[in-house]
């Protein structure tokens, strides 16, 4: 299994990393044989699995609960399990405590955290006790009641410059890696160029030293508009739904089951 060490030679050795948001055993074990580096299980499972309008609403148990379903197919691959909403604001003993539920519980090898400058203190007391810490700034989701709307972040100087200074805080505080979303790639440049530790890119253009996409996202699974930074590398949906349609079609005129089908 990689760990810090092995992605910060990654970065050092300009090798991109490759990371996947999964929910459960199925897209985690073909994550795994694709090949990639790292599997993220995102609080995102709330608007993607769970049908929310965004990730408040996500429990620390739910997202316990499907991070050890994920680990259970990926035992030698590097896991990071989102903290929700309300699970690390508190304080950094607060955290703590979730946080090593997260990996006692789940068997994931480490957590992601939200948050800017101010995160600093909770990411030290993690980093300090031996759990790996994954930094998210930039478009925070778990912020969508004060951005009012999931929009670009880094339009302006002031914005910039408070982006390269949360980065090079949460560098100094503990974290080992940094999640870089929804920014010009400009910016995403110029935090890259002011850190050490690999960023990781979703919607932050070409220059991080890696990407992470969601696994739906990626093979093309749902139905509504993904967001621009987004790639579709297939059109499952038309497959599976052309496969059921097979399926009902079959059971309808009496083709299926087959005799192959049938146990004598």
């Amino acid at each position: 299994m990689k760990g810090i060490a092995d992605f910060i030679k990654m970065k050092l050795d300009k090798e991109k990393i490759v990371m996947v948001t999964a929910y459960d055993y199925i897209s985690a074990g073909i994550s795994k044989e694709a090949g990639v580096d790292i599997v993220l299980v995102g609080d995102s499972l709330a608007t993607t699995v769970q049908g929310k309008d965004n990730t408040i609403g996500v429990t620390l148990e739910e997202m316990i609960y499907h991070a050890k379903i994920v680990k259970g197919a990926l035992t030698d691959v590097f896991v990071a399990c989102d903290m929700p909403f309300m699970s690390y604001q508190v304080s950094p003993e607060q955290a703590l405590i979730n946080a090593g539920r997260i990996l006692k519980e789940s068997g994931a090898n480490g957590v992601k955290i939200e948050g800017g400058e101010t995160a600093g203190m909770t990411i030290k007391k993690l980093a300090e006790n031996g759990i790996p810490v994954i930094a998210h700034i930039g478009l925070m989701p778990q912020f969508i009641n004060v951005l009012g709307s999931y929009k670009v972040q880094g339009r302006i100087e002031s914005q910039i410059e408070r982006l390269v200074n949360d980065a090079v805080t949460l560098e100094k505080a503990g974290a080992f890696m940094i999640l870089l979303e929804a920014m010009p790639e400009e910016v995403a440049l110029r935090i890259q160029n002011n850190i050490s530790i690999p960023t990781i890119g979703i919607g932050a253009g070409r220059f991080t030293d890696g990407q992470v996409l969601v696994f739906y996202d990626a093979v093309g699974m749902l139905d509504k508009k993904p967001p621009k930074f987004v790639k579709k590398f297939a059109d499952s949906r038309t497959l599976i739904v052309n496969a059921l349609k097979s399926y009902k079609e079959e059971v309808k005129n009496g083709s299926f089951p087959a005799e192959e089908n049938i146990y004598k």
